[in-house]
């Protein structure tokens, strides 16, 4: 090696950065490949991806000479691009490191070996359950290396060459620490995605040059655009209008026992199963007080009508679906208006932010109370920069968020931390969890109170997910053929079986126990209602006490989402 730079200057972090993002880039499909679990959204290098492209993005907007604010503006710029735990914990390592190089005109290599440091500390501190065999291994065992060489030499590139290589040791070592990488036979994704930046960093330093970086990089919008085009063709387009049997979607509130045309007592079976009987898609929801409803039918003054024998209406909305279909098909950015249109809430100042992905279930947590559900789930986890968006657009003085996910959880974390309004998050990692702590929300309650209870109700369901297997492997015992249905139940795979249906079947039998009392069928874009109806009956033969209710949640991904109550 004959180049030797011994000090880090504001040219040669910008190309730093730049390698690095593109290096990301150009291996994101093979970070993703490493997702320990076969189903169709392993997105770790999608994530750590766009979160890098999003720092460089900053770093290149910034005018400054100086490397200290540069690594500002790339902490600042990962922290509002982080999507998925990756993303998040990725940025966290940048914001150690700026904290201990934002004040230096350029680093040399103490410097940078104590950045890097920096960063290991600020990552561990930011997960809760530090994991061994995961990126964090990966930063400490790169940073040790670092130290030990900046002791000896005063040349960055060794330094940097010293951390790269120790980051692929460490990373050839997680299946050792994580017995689950083992039996798959990967190294671990987010490991991987750091090794990358790391031998970008390495590579601008020592002038290397590899073919990769001569690719084009794509910007944050062109990737989004790549993944959107591939995971999220709307299923609208799928359907003709003639294919709605139930043409209006209906949302009514009851105030019970108050209203002029009260002759009737609250009964909640008897409501619930007399709506059922002129529309599908039903949803009930009731406490003492109030009913909300969410139904789709013809009939929706006949929804309204029953719903005044019980109470005075302080709730009324209705959306021609065939209406909506049409205009779908003619402009296809329908989605994205109806995901712009927030609506006013009387809670008591509070915006409530659901994450989810499909218009059936965006409705179904708009009919549970939702302020606005921003668009995201599997293949496609938010940005904190995205979050933050969605609290500016409710205009609410508090905001309640559910991530519904595991892996935006962190990004909706790290949104509710730079919020400019008190924003409290709701550690809701599934769909069922989210719409089962929403029942909870009551707006006379504090934003203390309402985030405790919420959060109190998450143990209180069962979560089941089918999905396809994207390629053979043996996870915990379990043999898994591509192409094959696994069932997954709160985030462990339970059982595999080559038919849909039956997959379904079999896993919410393993869901259900003697306290059980409501399944929830949410119908995905690979579900039928038929389908949906045979899973139905088939768990009505196993207790015919159980109340079951079947939704179509449009979801990408999971043909089903089943929970149990």
């Amino acid at each position: 090696m004959n180049l030797k730079v011994t000090e880090i200057t504001e040219t040669h972090f910008r190309k730093m950065v730049a390698v690095s993002s593109k290096r990301l880039s150009n291996n994101a499909e093979f970070i993703n490949s490493l997702n320990v679990f076969p189903v169709p959204d392993g997105d770790t290098g999608t994530n750590m991806s766009l979160s890098f492209v999003s720092g460089a993005k900053y770093v290149s907007e910034s005018t400054t000479d100086n490397v200290g604010s540069l690594t500002v503006a790339l902490a600042k710029g990962l922290l509002m691009g982080a999507r998925g735990n990756s993303g998040v914990i990725l940025s966290q390592i940048f914001r150690g490191f700026y904290k201990s190089a934002e004040k230096k005109a350029t680093l040399n290599a103490t410097d940078l070996a104590a950045a890097l440091t920096a960063g290991v500390e600020t990552a561990y501190k930011a997960v809760m359950k530090p994991t061994e065999g995961t990126i964090l291994t990966v930063a400490r065992e790169a940073a040790k290396a670092a130290n030990k060489a900046a002791n000896k030499s005063d040349d960055t590139v060794v330094v940097m060459q010293a951390a790269y290589e120790a980051a692929k040791k460490a990373l050839a070592t997680t299946p050792d620490l994580l017995p689950v990488l083992k039996e798959v036979g990967v190294v671990d994704s987010g490991g991987q995605g750091l090794t990358f930046v790391y031998e970008g960093f390495f590579d601008a330093l020592a002038g290397n040059q590899r073919a990769e970086d001569d690719a084009h990089q794509p910007s944050v919008e062109e990737m989004e655009e790549m993944i959107n085009a591939e995971h999220h063709k709307s299923v609208q387009s799928q359907l003709s209008t003639e294919d709605i049997k139930y043409g209006y979607c209906t949302e009514i509130m009851v105030k019970l026992g108050a209203g002029r045309l009260v002759d009737s007592k609250f009964d909640y079976d008897e409501f619930r199963n007399h709506l059922s009987e002129i529309g599908d898609s039903l949803l009930v929801v009731a406490d003492e007080e109030i009913v909300k409803v969410h139904v789709h039918t013809e009939q929706p003054g006949s929804v309204m009508s029953y719903g005044q024998h019980f109470g005075s209406l302080i709730k009324v909305k209705v959306d021609n679906m065939r209406l909506q279909h049409e205009t779908i098909l003619e402009h296809d950015q329908q989605e994205e208006l109806k995901e712009d249109a927030v609506e006013s809430t009387d809670n008591a100042g509070y915006g409530i932010i659901a994450i989810a992905s499909g218009n059936g279930i965006s409705n179904l947590f708009k009919s549970l109370g939702a302020t606005y559900v921003l668009n995201g789930g599997q293949t496609m986890n938010p940005s904190t920069q995205d979050i933050v968006d969605a609290i500016k657009k409710v205009k609410a003085q508090k905001v309640i968020i559910l991530p519904n996910n595991k892996n935006i959880l962190l990004a909706a974390e790290q949104a509710a931390k730079v919020a400019d309004i008190p924003t409290k998050v709701v550690a809701s990692k599934t769909i069922a969890q989210g719409m089962t702590a929403l029942i909870a929300f009551n707006p006379a309650e504090s934003l203390d109170e309402n985030s405790a209870n919420m959060s109190d109700e998450l143990g209180s369901v069962k979560s089941g997910q089918i999905t396809i297997a994207v390629r053979d492997t043996t996870i915990e015992g379990n043999v898994i053929k591509k192409d094959d249905y696994m069932g997954i139940i709160d985030g462990k795979i339970e059982l595999t079986n080559p038919d849909k249906v039956d997959t379904a079947i079999q896993m919410t039998e393993k869901m259900l126990d003697d306290d059980s009392e409501i399944v929830t069928i949410i119908i995905g874009q690979e579900g039928t209602s038929a389908e949906a109806e045979n899973i139905k009956n088939a768990i009505l033969k196993i207790d015919e006490d159980l109340e079951i209710e079947i939704h179509q949640g449009d979801q990408p991904v999971y043909p089903y989402l089943i929970s149990v109550e």
